[in-house]
């Protein structure tokens, strides 16, 4: 078992009132509602991480990044078991192009941001539905998030 954390990026992509959200295709917790995220490769900085899973998993580019936050976690990995992990996340906002579901993700939808606070134990990951809540809390402060 692994006793030290692993660094992970994730994207939140906002396109209105709705987040970009993928549906895990592979274990663990698959069929469980994910976002574009991953473990951060060595010697790669976190937005760099970001943006690349954001592009293996959709297909898609974002151009600015905002902060979002930083969130414990476990992830489980057969063979060894539940390790912790360091997630860090991103807000950008749509630009344009289609999303294609690709590498660990069976498909890949825009949802309404409300719809997801209200069922958190559809996520995959405990820190979800803390995650969607600060999203939340941030598009209540700043209209920014709608074209």
């Amino acid at each position: 078992m692994f006793d030290y954390p692993r660094a992970c990026a994730g994207m939140i992509v906002l396109r209105g009132d709705d987040v970009l959200v993928l549906r895990r295709g592979d274990p663990p917790r698959r069929g469980y509602l994910d976002t574009p995220g991953g473990f951060i490769d060595p010697g790669e900085s976190i937005d760099r991480a970001a943006r690349r899973e954001l592009l293996e998993e959709t297909g898609l580019r974002v151009g600015r990044l905002e902060w979002l936050g930083f969130y414990w976690d476990r992830y489980y990995l057969k063979g060894f078991g539940y390790f912790p992990t360091m997630n860090f996340y991103y807000v950008a906002r749509w630009k344009g192009g289609t999303p294609r579901a690709a590498d660990d993700a069976a498909s890949v939808d825009w949802v309404p941001l409300a719809r997801l606070t209200r069922r958190p134990d559809r996520f995959a990951w405990k820190h979800m539905a803390r995650v969607i809540r600060d999203v939340k809390r941030r598009a209540l402060r700043s209209p920014k998030h709608k074209p």
